[in-house]
């Protein structure tokens, strides 16, 4: 949160000052929780009950800000019953993409299968007046990625 002012009073003279507290932009918000989330140390409580101890001995203990977690994230690559996870076999994927959508990150390193097929769909679409829009039907090529 931050303090926000608006002055008021004649012709900006400040007379009157309205403060009050303002939450950053959400993606701001977003990327600084993905950030602690990051750089988050697996952590073991101590016997004394209140303070916690990194499982790696190479990690400083954290501290009150710090972002931690005691148990590993289930593997969503592959099916669990137990969580409700179907895995990622069989789900489609962007080829041609390196992001968090794309075949090498969704597939878990498994690859993907190319489907090639033809599918009929409206196009040369245009609007007549009043009221009415006249389409064509045409065979387009799709190719969809699905994880192996």
């Amino acid at each position: 949160m931050r303090r926000a002012c608006k002055c008021h009073g004649l012709s900006g003279s400040c007379g009157l000052q309205t403060c009050w507290r303002k939450m950053p932009h959400f993606s701001l918000i977003g990327q600084k929780l993905k950030d602690k989330y990051d750089g988050s140390p697996k952590v073991t409580g101590n016997n004394d009950g209140y303070s916690l101890i990194p499982e790696a001995n190479s990690i400083k203990p954290p501290s009150d800000m710090d972002l931690v977690y005691t148990n590993d994230s289930p593997n969503f690559c592959k099916p669990n019953n137990k969580f409700g996870t179907p895995g990622t076999v069989g789900r489609i994927c962007n080829g041609t993409s390196m992001g968090p959508d794309g075949c090498d990150i969704l597939c878990c390193g498994r690859g993907s299968t190319k489907q090639t097929f033809s599918v009929k769909e409206k196009c040369r679409c245009r609007f007549v007046w009043c009221c009415e829009v006249i389409c064509h039907m045409c065979i387009v090529q799709k190719t969809i990625h699905t994880c192996k």
